[in-house]
């Protein structure tokens, strides 16, 4: 195999935050920096998906403290915490819609789609975030969950 192929079922993209080479699973969507040696994993047909939005805040130990809304972020763990507890009051009060509130405000890229992450499988996401999406019953949104990423909320939408 030359250095341009790749097995089938996988994408060589640049990531925008590192400027890095890293490969995409286009059957899961799963990403990883080592270059694959075997063909993609394809989902099984039976294999469990959700579809969920969620809203993103960051804090200065999140893996990537930056994002579209801030190059440098400073908050602190327990900042982020007391937002995503405003924000899910928010939206538990009917003071405002998810999609909105994560389309201002969540630190996340799928801001530009109200949060919207769509369908996904077991292994997809970082475990904490997996083991709550799957936990919640479709329109119930979770408490927050922390990952590496930073402290989110989850609407389980399907």
């Amino acid at each position: 195999m030359s250095d341009d192929e790749l097995p089938k079922g996988w994408e060589k993209r640049m990531s925008r935050s590192t400027g890095q080479h890293y490969y995409l699973n286009i059957y899961t969507k799963e990403s990883q920096w080592d270059r694959p040696t075997e063909e993609a994993e394809q989902p099984s047909s039976d294999a469990e998906q959700v579809q969920c939005s969620h809203l993103l805040v960051k804090h200065c130990k999140s893996r990537r403290p930056s994002s579209w809304r801030e190059e440098t972020i400073t908050r602190t763990v327990e900042e982020a915490v007391e937002l995503i507890k405003e924000y899910r009051e928010q939206i538990d009060s009917g003071k405002a819609e998810f999609a909105d509130l994560a389309s201002e405000l969540s630190d996340c890229s799928s801001a530009k789609r109200g949060g919207d992450l769509g369908f996904f499988g077991r292994g997809a996401m970082q475990k904490p975030f997996e083991d709550a999406a799957f936990a919640l019953k479709v329109g119930e949104l979770s408490e927050p969950v922390h990952t590496d990423s930073g402290v989110h909320i989850i609407l389980r939408v399907a």
